[in-house]
């Protein structure tokens, strides 16, 4: 019996089926409308390919927490019909079948630790930045979670002398999300991100800061790698220069082998490319499966 998996993003909804061994089989790419509009498509895909469990990795903020009456809502969001959306509910009246839900990012993370870059690792962090910024974290073999899920996006990072964009957050302006997101990108620039020379002093601080966030998370977690996605990031010559200011951030106090002298195995890309996050769903839902 095939698997299902649904990574659900701000601008569009990937099904798919797939093996317990990750091998994703058929997929389907629906646009983020209103509820009304994309989940009637969605709920059509898996009746056309039935499964035996469901795998959902969401964008958010969504209640992640299996006690909470709220279990499986996305929270909130301010995309239109989606705030207090009951989700993983869905999928539940529409099919007698297992259904995990968790963040896209941790599905993410999940993905990259059990078939990519973070694959014989026993920590990992995935960031992803894009439309938004948000990230995941597996701690000995287990993707971390509290309260709630993380919100390293909401960091609160150093201005760079030279950057006068107040940031677009509407909950705390200039946090890493508001300064580094795609957002932020084509609002300083005046144009959209992929359209922008990579001498721009933009790409300066958009990497300032995504250094500066992972330092701190290094510091918090320790992971034995980080994996950075999403859009902004698919510019490969961000990596070398993100690399650089990691380590003169940290001024020699990480003293640690894979920091000084493995720093280009240690921020890399999704080892999964752009099947991180609906692998990751896929690996929810086989989790579920084995957790009986």
């Amino acid at each position: 019996m095939k698997i299902g998996a649904v990574e659900a993003g701000g601008t569009k909804i990937i099904c798919a089926t797939g093996t317990r061994e990750g091998e994703i089989l058929e997929r389907v790419k629906i646009d983020t409308m209103t509820p009304d509009k994309s989940m009637p498509q969605v709920i059509d895909f898996f009746r056309k390919n039935p499964v035996e469990a469901i795998g959902i990795g969401t964008f958010g903020p969504a209640d992640i927490n299996e006690k909470s009456p709220t279990y499986g809502f996305i929270t909130t969001t301010p995309k239109p019909g989606w705030n207090g959306y009951d989700l993983r509910g869905e999928f539940t009246r529409n099919f007698d079948v297992p259904v995990a839900f968790d963040t896209d990012v941790n599905g993410a993370v999940l993905g990259e630790y059990l078939w990519g870059a973070a694959k014989g690792s026993a920590s990992a962090v995935y960031m992803t930045i894009g439309t938004g910024v948000g990230a995941g974290a597996i701690i000995d073999g287990k993707i971390l979670k509290g309260i709630s899920h993380p919100e390293m996006g909401h960091m609160l990072v150093r201005r760079h002398p030279g950057d006068t964009y107040k940031g677009f957050c509407p909950y705390h302006g200039d946090c890493l999300e508001g300064l580094t997101a795609g957002t932020a990108i084509g609002a300083r620039a005046g144009k959209p991100g992929g359209e922008i020379d990579r001498s721009d002093p933009v790409w300066q601080y958009i990497t300032y800061y995504i250094a500066q966030a992972l330092f701190s998370i290094a510091l918090v977690l320790m992971p034995e790698r980080f994996i950075l996605g999403g859009g902004v990031m698919a510019r490969d010559h961000l990596f070398g220069t993100v690399r650089e200011k990691f380590l003169e951030i940290s001024n020699g106090y990480m003293q640690f082998e894979e920091v000084l002298n493995g720093i280009d195995s240690y921020i890399v890309a999704p080892g999964l490319g752009g099947d991180a996050g609906i692998r990751g769903a896929l690996g929810l839902a086989i989790a579920l499966l084995r957790r009986g």
